[in-house]
This record gives structure tokens, C-alpha cells and sequence, in this order.
């Protein structure tokens, strides 16, 4: 459940920051940090 909310979090994120402006790669790359970034939030709690 976690890497699901994981997943659905960093796409969402990465659709309204790099959707469009920064083109395919930099959605990509915007998708993998929120989704590290995510992975330190949830190992916090």
C-alpha cells in the first residue's frame, strides 16, 4: 500500500510540475525525486 501511495503521489506531482514544460525526461526526472523524496517521508512515520 505504501509504494502505491508512493507512486500515485510522485506522478500526480510530476504531471503539475513537469507536465508539458519541461518535456518527457524532465517529467521522468521530476518523478523520481518526489517519489525518493516520498520514500523518506513515509520512513518517518
Amino acid at each position: 500500500m505504501e509504494k502505491l501511495l508512493r507512486i500515485i503521489g510522485a506522478a500526480w506531482g510530476a504531471k503539475k510540475i513537469g507536465g508539458g514544460k519541461c518535456g518527457c525526461i524532465g517529467t521522468v526526472v521530476v518523478f523520481l525525486i518526489l517519489y525518493w523524496l516520498l520514500g523518506a517521508v513515509f520512513n518517518m512515520f
